[in-house]
């Protein structure tokens, strides 16, 4: 056999292995699922299946966040874009969670005006801790930090420097808000 040969031999060997091993992965993972994480889901039978993700989610009690560490605003934006990610319009329900959290917001210049020693921008950043416990039994159920920053110009303005902040305060608030929620709703999707 020449060396010709024997290269076109191991090739075909490495298409066959790839071949194989990539129906094989189509194999595997046609076996997974793929479940909505709030909505509903339709089954094989007649109707919906709605997640319950949904519905632990919904039976959560949310403690108030102390603005002791953070300012009112950006503890009232942070409690009113968690009720709504977590009872998503659902009214009422019998609450089984209780939701702890607590938050700092630090605010730092990040940016001097060159000749006037004055800010010219500023890092707004708000750490929060939350612990989720069962009301019945008292115990911590899952545990988690996470933290979200925004910047925001500083100028001779003092009513749109006021606004400035405001909107960045919404903004680390939000992104806290759906870190925190996208967390909890995959520990029930898991604990399911």
């Amino acid at each position: 056999m020449s060396l010709f040969s024997n290269i076109l031999k191991s090739e075909n060997n490495l298409r066959r292995a790839a071949l194989c091993s990539a129906f094989l992965a189509a194999v595997i993972l046609s076996g997974c699922q793929i479940r909505p994480l709030y909505g509903t889901s339709t089954t094989g039978d007649f109707g919906a299946q709605s997640s319950p993700v949904a519905a632990d989610l919904a039976a959560i009690e949310l403690e108030s966040i102390s603005a002791r560490f953070a300012n009112e605003e950006s503890a009232r934006v942070l409690n009113n874009e968690l009720t709504f990610r977590l009872e998503r319009g659902a009214g009422s329900v019998a609450k089984k969670f209780r939701l702890e959290i607590l938050v700092d917001v630090n605010n730092a210049a990040v940016g001097v005006e060159q000749f006037a020693d004055v800010p010219s921008a500023f890092t707004i950043t708000m750490n929060s801790t939350y612990v989720l416990s069962d009301i019945e039994t008292d115990e911590t159920l899952t545990t988690g930090r996470t933290f979200r920053s925004a910047s925001y110009d500083f100028s001779s303005q003092r009513f749109a420097n006021q606004r400035a902040l405001r909107d960045a305060q919404e903004r680390i608030a939000k992104a806290v808000a759906d870190d925190i929620a996208t967390r909890l709703a995959g520990y029930f999707a898991n604990r399911s």
